[in-house]
């Protein structure tokens, strides 16, 4: 897809896919619809294979097009998405790239309106979910509760229910891009690095296939990763609790001392078990907002990569409808 009249601008978009080989086909049927009502702008796809075991790698092999450069990146193990988003944007050329879901929850027609805003001047546009559809009450109280409390413990402004679905222009990419952190937080990091940002509306739709790749085991990882990574709040808490244990005792103590001179002293176990099961239980919490922190320091010192490419190849369409791949040294 080559202009000669004018530079055309590369849009690259990047999409990390795990075990989704039921979604594979209707996502690139409906992002290509946008490639091709996009005629001004030149696109490549980068695929982001985050260790699937469904088959997706192989029908992601299988898929062509004639107007679009396609990247496909096989991670060499289950890296998680955040890490397979940040080898997609280490790949991309282009002078803005869009990271969306292949899951269709966030609709790919609304990147036309991201690239709007970007022609505006913006260097992050990120997608704001007006409504959620096809998600349980549970789900969105806990995404509700979690971006409001980012929103008062952390001093930078992250959007509140925005994900990762947003368009960067190249400076903003190329500064992530510096970020290298094991433990990422990907709207946190753009939020981060500041530029001129913006938000974009849109109804966010029900999965079109298969089941959510986000339980509620790793959307409390993913809660306890963003708010580490931005703020030292956690630690504040386990001090303010050690003061009010500390507190708690000194009364109690001063209690004790007032009962005996009353001569209305109690024996028994009772009182001496909660004394020690509250401060145990607080040390215990304390400790283990401690140690996540610890873990973080200990991920960043070990300096290994954040991920790791078994295979990588640049596919297209050889013109007549067949579809080639070569790789990619990495």
């Amino acid at each position: 897809m080559v202009n000669t009249a004018k530079y055309q601008k590369l849009l690259s978009i990047v999409v990390p896919v795990f075990n989704e080989v039921e979604l594979i086909d209707v996502f690139c049927k409906r992002m290509l619809n946008v490639v091709d009502s996009l005629d001004t702008f030149s696109f490549e796809i980068i695929f982001v294979d985050d260790g699937s075991e469904d088959g997706s790698y192989q029908k992601l092999l299988n898929m062509f097009d004639p107007k679009a450069s396609i990247k496909i990146i096989k991670l060499s193990r289950n890296f998680g998405h955040q890490i397979a988003i940040t080898a997609g944007i280490d790949n991309a050329k282009g002078d803005a790239v869009v990271v969306i879901d292949a899951d269709l929850q966030d609709p790919p027609e609304v990147i036309t309106s991201l690239i709007k805003k970007w022609e505006e001047g913006y260097d992050v546009v990120y997608g704001i979910r007006k409504t959620r559809e096809g998600e349980s009450r549970m789900k969105l109280l806990t995404a509700t509760l979690f971006y409001r409390v980012m929103k008062v413990i952390i001093k930078i402004d992250i959007p509140v229910d925005a994900g990762d679905f947003r368009l960067m222009s190249k400076r903003a990419v190329n500064s992530l891009r510096k970020l290298r952190e094991r433990d990422r937080f990907i709207r946190g990091l753009v939020s981060w690095i500041g530029f001129k940002q913006t938000g974009v509306y849109y109804d966010r739709e029900k999965r079109y296939a298969g089941k959510t790749k986000y339980p509620y085991t790793k959307m409390i990882k993913f809660a306890i990763d963003g708010i580490t990574s931005f703020s030292g709040f956690p630690l504040r808490i386990a001090t303010l609790l050690g003061y009010l244990t500390s507190l708690s005792a000194f009364f109690y103590l001063c209690n004790v001392f007032i009962q005996k001179a009353c001569g209305n002293t109690v024996h028994g176990w009772a009182t001496i078990m909660i004394g020690v099961l509250l401060i145990g239980g607080v040390q215990l919490i304390c400790l283990g907002i401690i140690g996540e922190y610890i873990s973080r320091i200990f991920n960043e010192i070990k300096q290994r990569p954040i991920y790791i490419i078994e295979e990588m190849k640049e596919c297209k369409s050889d013109g007549n409808g067949n579809f080639t791949g070569k790789p990619i040294a990495n």
